[in-house]
Protein backbone atom coordinates (compact mmCIF):
# COMPACT_ATOMS: atom_id res chain seq x y z
CA UNK A 1 0.00 0.00 0.00
CA UNK A 2 1.37 3.39 -0.99
CA UNK A 3 0.14 6.62 0.50
CA UNK A 4 1.20 10.12 -0.32
CA UNK A 5 2.95 12.08 2.37
CA UNK A 6 3.39 15.81 2.80
CA UNK A 7 6.33 17.99 1.70
CA UNK A 8 7.38 17.51 -1.93
CA UNK A 9 5.34 14.33 -2.31
CA UNK A 10 7.32 11.59 -0.59
CA UNK A 11 5.46 8.28 -0.43
CA UNK A 12 5.09 5.81 2.39
CA UNK A 13 4.90 2.06 1.85
CA UNK A 14 3.75 -0.10 4.75
CA UNK A 15 6.53 -2.49 5.77
CA UNK A 16 5.08 -3.79 9.05
CA UNK A 17 1.38 -3.36 9.78
CA UNK A 18 -0.12 -2.14 13.02
CA UNK A 19 -1.60 -5.62 13.61
CA UNK A 20 1.78 -7.37 13.17
CA UNK A 21 3.43 -4.85 15.49
CA UNK A 22 0.77 -5.35 18.18
CA UNK A 23 1.11 -9.15 18.02
CA UNK A 24 4.91 -9.04 18.20
CA UNK A 25 4.94 -6.55 21.09
CA UNK A 26 2.69 -8.93 23.05
CA UNK A 27 5.07 -11.84 22.29
CA UNK A 28 8.07 -9.79 23.43
CA UNK A 29 6.24 -8.89 26.65
CA UNK A 30 5.63 -12.57 27.39
CA UNK A 31 9.34 -13.39 26.84
CA UNK A 32 10.54 -10.48 28.97
CA UNK A 33 8.01 -11.18 31.75
CA UNK A 34 9.22 -14.79 31.92
CA UNK A 35 12.87 -13.73 32.09
CA UNK A 36 12.23 -11.22 34.89
CA UNK A 37 9.35 -13.01 36.64
CA UNK A 38 10.75 -12.54 40.14
CA UNK A 39 12.32 -9.09 39.79
CA UNK A 40 11.42 -5.44 39.36
CA UNK A 41 12.45 -4.27 35.89
CA UNK A 42 13.54 -0.70 35.15
CA UNK A 43 12.77 0.31 31.56
CA UNK A 44 14.84 3.05 29.95
CA UNK A 45 13.28 4.45 26.82
CA UNK A 46 15.68 6.03 24.33
CA UNK A 47 14.11 9.26 23.11
CA UNK A 48 12.65 10.30 20.89
CA UNK A 49 11.79 7.21 18.86
CA UNK A 50 11.10 4.56 21.52
CA UNK A 51 8.21 6.12 23.42
CA UNK A 52 5.41 4.48 21.42
CA UNK A 53 7.04 1.04 21.62
CA UNK A 54 7.84 1.48 25.33
CA UNK A 55 4.25 2.48 26.13
CA UNK A 56 2.78 -0.54 24.34
CA UNK A 57 5.39 -2.97 25.68
CA UNK A 58 5.06 -1.80 29.29
CA UNK A 59 1.27 -2.24 29.22
CA UNK A 60 1.70 -5.90 28.22
CA UNK A 61 4.39 -6.80 30.76
CA UNK A 62 3.13 -8.95 33.62
CA UNK A 63 5.83 -7.87 36.06
CA UNK A 64 6.40 -4.71 38.07
CA UNK A 65 8.26 -2.03 36.14
CA UNK A 66 9.57 1.46 36.60
CA UNK A 67 10.28 3.78 33.68
CA UNK A 68 12.74 6.52 32.84
CA UNK A 69 13.87 8.14 29.60
CA UNK A 70 17.21 9.12 28.17
CA UNK A 71 17.64 11.35 25.15
CA UNK A 72 20.37 10.27 22.76
CA UNK A 73 20.95 11.85 19.37
CA UNK A 74 22.98 10.68 16.40
CA UNK A 75 20.77 11.60 13.44
CA UNK A 76 19.84 15.27 13.56
CA UNK A 77 17.58 16.11 10.62
CA UNK A 78 19.07 13.63 8.11
CA UNK A 79 18.43 10.04 7.11
CA UNK A 80 21.82 8.64 8.07
CA UNK A 81 23.62 8.73 11.38
CA UNK A 82 25.98 11.63 11.85
CA UNK A 83 28.30 9.32 13.77
CA UNK A 84 28.38 11.81 16.64
CA UNK A 85 26.40 10.54 19.61
CA UNK A 86 25.37 12.89 22.39
CA UNK A 87 23.07 12.91 25.42
CA UNK A 88 20.15 15.32 25.09
CA UNK A 89 18.34 14.22 28.29
CA UNK A 90 19.85 12.27 31.17
CA UNK A 91 18.09 9.89 33.55
CA UNK A 92 16.28 11.14 36.62
CA UNK A 93 17.47 8.51 39.11
CA UNK A 94 20.20 6.10 40.10
CA UNK A 95 20.63 2.74 38.36
CA UNK A 96 22.73 1.09 41.08
CA UNK A 97 21.52 -2.46 41.67
CA UNK A 98 18.63 -2.29 39.19
CA UNK A 99 17.76 -4.69 36.38
CA UNK A 100 17.77 -2.42 33.33
CA UNK A 101 16.08 -3.03 30.00
CA UNK A 102 16.94 -0.39 27.41
CA UNK A 103 14.04 0.08 24.98
CA UNK A 104 15.08 1.18 21.48
CA UNK A 105 13.03 1.84 18.37
CA UNK A 106 15.74 0.66 15.97
CA UNK A 107 19.19 -0.89 16.22
CA UNK A 108 21.15 0.27 13.17
CA UNK A 109 24.93 0.85 13.21
CA UNK A 110 25.17 -0.03 16.89
CA UNK A 111 27.14 3.12 17.70
CA UNK A 112 24.37 4.74 19.74
CA UNK A 113 23.78 1.68 21.92
CA UNK A 114 27.52 1.04 22.40
CA UNK A 115 27.86 4.62 23.66
CA UNK A 116 24.79 4.27 25.87
CA UNK A 117 25.86 0.88 27.22
CA UNK A 118 29.19 2.29 28.39
CA UNK A 119 27.46 5.16 30.22
CA UNK A 120 24.84 2.91 31.83
CA UNK A 121 27.29 0.19 32.96
CA UNK A 122 29.34 2.85 34.75
CA UNK A 123 26.23 3.52 36.87
CA UNK A 124 26.41 -0.05 38.26
CA UNK A 125 23.10 -1.69 37.40
CA UNK A 126 22.50 -5.29 38.47
CA UNK A 127 21.92 -6.24 34.83
CA UNK A 128 21.63 -4.47 31.49
CA UNK A 129 19.80 -5.79 28.43
CA UNK A 130 18.40 -4.36 25.20
CA UNK A 131 15.05 -4.74 23.47
CA UNK A 132 14.57 -3.18 20.04
CA UNK A 133 11.48 -3.05 17.91
CA UNK A 134 13.53 -3.08 14.70
CA UNK A 135 16.94 -4.56 13.98
CA UNK A 136 18.84 -3.61 10.84
CA UNK A 137 21.96 -5.86 11.09
CA UNK A 138 23.17 -5.08 7.56
CA UNK A 139 24.08 -1.57 8.78
CA UNK A 140 25.96 -2.74 11.89
CA UNK A 141 29.45 -1.27 12.32
CA UNK A 142 29.75 -2.04 16.06
CA UNK A 143 29.52 -5.52 17.64
CA UNK A 144 26.13 -4.99 19.26
CA UNK A 145 23.32 -7.51 19.56
CA UNK A 146 19.89 -7.00 21.09
CA UNK A 147 18.59 -9.46 23.68
CA UNK A 148 15.04 -9.12 22.33
CA UNK A 149 14.15 -8.18 18.74
CA UNK A 150 10.74 -7.36 17.35
CA UNK A 151 11.54 -7.48 13.63
CA UNK A 152 14.68 -7.76 11.51
CA UNK A 153 14.40 -5.43 8.53
CA UNK A 154 16.39 -4.76 5.35
CA UNK A 155 18.43 -1.63 4.69
CA UNK A 156 15.52 0.78 4.18
CA UNK A 157 14.73 4.06 5.90
CA UNK A 158 11.59 3.55 7.94
CA UNK A 159 9.21 5.86 9.77
CA UNK A 160 6.11 5.46 11.90
CA UNK A 161 5.36 3.90 15.28
CA UNK A 162 7.66 6.46 16.90
CA UNK A 163 10.33 6.62 14.17
CA UNK A 164 10.69 9.88 12.30
CA UNK A 165 12.17 11.75 9.38
CA UNK A 166 12.90 15.38 10.32
CA UNK A 167 10.52 15.01 13.29
CA UNK A 168 7.62 13.92 11.07
CA UNK A 169 5.71 10.61 10.76
CA UNK A 170 6.12 9.40 14.39
CA UNK A 171 2.33 9.24 14.70
CA UNK A 172 1.83 6.57 12.02
CA UNK A 173 0.48 3.27 13.36
CA UNK A 174 2.44 1.15 10.86
CA UNK A 175 6.18 1.03 10.20
CA UNK A 176 6.56 2.42 6.68
CA UNK A 177 9.36 2.76 4.16
CA UNK A 178 9.88 6.43 3.27
CA UNK A 179 10.44 7.01 -0.43
CA UNK A 180 11.50 10.48 -1.51
CA UNK A 181 10.95 11.85 -5.05
CA UNK A 182 13.84 10.94 -7.33
CA UNK A 183 15.11 8.07 -5.18
CA UNK A 184 14.07 4.47 -4.85
CA UNK A 185 14.04 4.78 -1.06
CA UNK A 186 15.89 6.58 1.64
CA UNK A 187 18.56 4.33 3.15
Amino acid sequence: MLMSASNSNPTLEVLISEARIAARVQELAVEISADYHDRLLHLIGVLNGSWVFLADLSRHLEIPVTVDFMGISSYGQGTTSSGEVRITKDLDGSLAGLDILVVEDILDSGSTFLYLEKILKARQPRSLRLVTLLDKPVRRVQPVRADYVGFTIPDLFVVGYGLDYAQQYRHLRDVCVLRLPGSESVA
